[in-house]
């Protein structure tokens, strides 16, 4: 997870990787179910154009998985309290699409 109070605009021509979400998608942020984290509470937010998806290169990275600039509704707190911030960078497996993330 990489915070940031307030990125730079993406880089003009930049590719956005096939098959990822696109720009714009209504997203919930989720918490982890093996461990307290990576956010104090499960929360909206939008796909953000800061940078195009890019490989998840962590050792714990699934295979294929991807980091999304994601910004938030409203701020959010980590789960080790530091915050507010109001975008970050997500890992792939922490973003879910669909009805509740519409609301």
């Amino acid at each position: 997870m990489k915070e940031a109070s307030d990125p730079g605009p993406a880089d003009v021509g930049q590719t956005w990787p096939t098959g990822a979400l696109p720009p714009g998608s209504r997203v919930t942020v989720v918490r982890a179910s093996d461990w307290d984290g990576p956010w104090q509470a499960e929360f909206p937010g939008t796909i953000d154009t800061t940078c195009a998806p890019e490989p998840n290169e962590h050792a714990q990275a699934l295979s294929g998985e991807l980091l999304y600039w994601v910004t938030f509704d409203t701020p959010q707190y980590d789960s080790d309290g530091d915050g507010p911030y109001r975008k970050a960078q997500i890992w792939g497996r922490y973003l879910r699409t669909g009805p509740a993330a519409d609301a």
